[in-house]
């Protein structure tokens, strides 16, 4: 029996620490268990502070199927801006000439 709790401990340490460490980069939005058992479920307060194994079960489900929908999710989003940024905005050759820069001999300013 502790062979197999030492196993499923490893197993989730091993899942939590890459979706950690993806979730850093971005602003995953997280739930803590008392929202999502009141608010989201809709279990009454009483059980939610009991917080029984099966309870807590439902919630790393829920959590885990939120990060793996939003993670990809605010990785376009970031795609996107940086899209925009990049060849939207600095694109040089829809960038006027700037003033300051010196004109050839001969030139002329205008139509």
């Amino acid at each position: 029996m502790k062979k197999i709790i030492c196993v499923l401990a490893l197993a989730t340490v091993a899942t939590v620490l890459p979706a950690s460490a993806q979730t850093l980069r971005y602003p995953v939005k997280t739930v803590d268990f008392d929202i999502w058992c009141t608010e989201i479920q809709h279990i009454a307060w009483q059980r939610c502070d009991k917080r029984t194994a099966e309870d807590l079960e439902k919630f790393e489900l829920y959590r885990h199927a939120v990060e793996r929908y939003e993670i990809p999710y605010l990785q376009q989003k970031d795609n996107t801006i940086r899209f925009d940024e990049d060849i939207l905005r600095n694109d040089p050759v829809d960038k006027r000439p700037d003033s300051t820069l010196q004109k050839p001999p001969g030139a002329v300013d205008g139509p």
